[in-house]
C-alpha cells in the first residue's frame, strides 16, 4: 500500500489537521499496540513529548488508544527524543513514542515510534501499522478487565541526566568552561543546562522558557543567531544549539562562528580514531554532507558512506555494517555506543571533551576541514510531481553536465514538508549559484501552472 501517514521521520503535520488530529492519534496508538502486543506479559509503552501546546491533545489521545488495547502507558512529560529511546529500552517497554515535530514551528506536531530495542521503526513496520489504521481495529479491543493503566514516571529527567553524564569521558570535567546552551524552548529546557552544570560548566541558558507557542521560534538549531551573539556578548568558550526535541545540535565557537554537523562528525571521527573507539573504518552520513568532509576523512584513511536523507537511514546502515559514528549536516549525530538515535546533548559533550583535552579554543579545535561552497534552496509546491516536469528535468540535466567533475547536484522532495530541496556544491561558487538559480526557476514555473 502507498503510505499516507508516515514520512521520513514518523508522522508529521499541522496540529488539529489530518493526520495530526486526536482521532488519528487514537487510531495510531491502537494500531501500534496491536503490532507490538506479543506474548502474555503485561505490555507497556513510554510516551514523551516536547513543549508544543498541541501535545496536550495528542498525548491523551495516544494514551487512550494504547489503554484500549490493554497496554500500560508510562508518561514522562517533556523529554528529548533520545531520552524516550533510552527509557524504552531501560524500562523494558514494548514501544516508545515521542510527540514532536522536531525543528518545525509550534503549529506542527508529530509522532515518532521506537521499538523495544530503542530503534526507530522500519518502513515495513510503519506500513503494517498504517494498514491497521486504515483497515479498522474494533475487533482487537481489550475486554473491560484487560484494559491498560496510565502512570507518570517521576524520575525520568534524573534517569536521562545520569545516562548522558556517563557518556562524557571519565576523568574529564567542564570546570572553567563558560557554555551557552540554547534549548529552543523545547524538550531539553530542563535537562541540558542541568547536565552541563553538573559536569562543572558555567551555563548561560537560552530558550528555556517554553509557553507552548515559542518552541524553535527565533532560537534553536534552525535559528542559531541569538545563541551565536550570546556567546560573543558573554565571552563564552562556546555555545550549543539544540532543536525542539534535542536530537540534533549545532555549535558556535568562542567567536560566534557556527559549526555544523559535518564538522562535528569530523571532530569526533578524528578523536575516536586516535583513542581506538571508532568502528567500521569510517563515518556514515547522508547525500547532503559536504564533499569537504569526504575528502578530509579520506586523508585519515577513513571512508564516508552516504545514505538517503534521514537519520533513520544512517542508523540502519550503521547497524548493518558495524559503524558506531554517523549523522547529518543538520546536526543529527548518532553515537551508537551511547544510544540508538541522534542525541544533541551527547554529541555536544563529545565535542566539549575534545576542547577540554586539547586546552585550545573551540575555533581551533572544532573547525576541522574547509568545506566546499554549498548552496541549498527550498521551493514550495502545491501537489503533483514537479520533478517529473520536462522543463525541470532539462534544467537538472544541464546543471549536472555543467558541474560534472567539479561538483555535485542533489534534487529531492522533503520528507516532512511540501518542499523541493535543491542543493549544489563545488569549487566554483559562482557556478553553483547559477545552476541552483536555473533549477529553482524551472520548479517555480511548474508550481505556478
Amino acid at each position: 500500500m502507498t503510505r499516507k501517514l508516515f514520512g521520513t521521520d514518523g508522522i508529521r503535520g499541522q496540529a488539529n489537521s489530518e493526520p495530526m488530529t486526536a482521532q488519528t492519534a487514537l487510531k495510531v496508538g491502537m494500531a501500534a499496540a496491536l503490532h507490538f502486543t506479543r506474548g502474555n506479559h503485561q505490555h507497556r509503552v513510554v510516551i514523551g513529548k516536547d513543549t508544543r501546546l498541541s501535545g496536550y491533545m495528542i498525548e491523551p489521545a495516544l494514551t487512550a488508544g494504547f489503554i484500549s488495547m490493554g497496554m500500560d502507558v508510562i508518561l514522562v512529560g517533556p523529554m528529548p527524543t533520545p531520552a524516550i529511546a533510552m527509557l524504552t529500552r531501560s524500562l523494558r517497554a514494548d514501544l516508545g513514542v515521542m510527540i514532536s515535530a522536531s525543528h518545525n514551528p509550534y503549529q506542527d506536531n508529530g509522532i515518532k515510534l521506537f521499538g523495544p530495542d530503542s530503534h526507530k521503526l522500519s518502513d515495513a513496520v510503519e506500513s503494517e501499522i498504517e494498514s491497521h489504521v486504515v483497515n479498522g481495529l474494533a475487533g482487537a479491543l481489550a475486554p473491560p478487565d484487560k484494559l491498560g493503566k496510565a502512570l507518570r514516571l517521576e524520575d525520568a529527567v534524573g534517569r536521562y541526566t545520569e545516562h548522558v553524564k556517563q557518556t562524557f569521558p571519565k576523568g574529564l570535567r567542564l570546570n572553567g568552561l563558560k557554555v551557552v546552551a540554547d534549548c529552543a524552548n523545547g524538550a531539553a529546557y530542563k535537562v541540558a543546562p542541568e547536565v552541563l552544570w553538573e559536569l562543572g560548566a558555567e551555563v548561560i541558558p537560552v530558550g528555556v522558557n517554553p509557553d507552548g507557542f515559542n518552541i524553535n521560534r527565533d532560537c534553536g538549531s534552525t535559528s542559531p543567531e541569538i545563541m551565536q551573539a550570546t556567546v560573543v556578548s558573554h565571552g563564552a568558550d562556546l555555545g550549543i544549539c539544540l532543536d525542539g526535541d534535542a536530537d540534533r545540535v549545532l555549535i558556535a565557537d568562542e567567536q560566534g562562528a557556527l559549526i555544523d554537523g559535518d564538522q562535528i562528525l569530523a571532530l569526533v571521527a578524528r578523536d575516536w580514531l586516535v583513542t581506538g573507539q571508532l568502528k567500521g573504518g569510517g563515518v556514515v552520513a547522508t547525500v547532503m554532507s559536504n564533499l569537504g568532509l569526504e575528502r578530509y576523512l579520506e586523508g585519515l584513511s577513513l571512508s564516508l558512506v552516504r545514505t538517503p536523507v534521514g537519520d533513520r537511514y544512517v542508523v540502519e546502515h550503521m547497524r548493518k555494517h558495524g559503524f558506531n559514528l554517523g549523522g547529518e549536516q543538520s546536526g543529527h549525530i548518532i553515537l551508537s555506543d551511547y544510544g540508538a538515535t541522534g542525541d544533541g546533548l551527547v554529541a555536544a559533550l563529545q565535542a566539549l571533551a575534545v576542547v577540554v583535552k586539547t586546552q585550545r579554543p573551540a575555533s581551533e579545535v572544532c573547525r576541522v576541514f574547509a568545506p566546499l561552497p554549498q548552496v541549498l534552496r527550498n521551493v514550495g509546491y502545491n501537489g503533483g510531481q514537479p520533478l517529473e516536469n520536462s522543463a525541470v528535468k532539462k534544467a537538472v540535466f544541464q546543471g549536472e553536465r555543467r558541474l560534472k567533475g567539479a561538483g555535485r547536484l542533489l534534487i529531492r522532495k522533503s520528507g516532512t514538508e511540501p518542499l523541493i530541496r535543491i542543493m549544489a556544491e563545488g569549487g566554483d561558487e559562482d557556478l553553483i549559484h547559477e545552476v541552483v538559480k536555473e533549477i529553482v526557476a524551472a520548479v517555480e514555473k511548474t508550481a505556478e501552472n
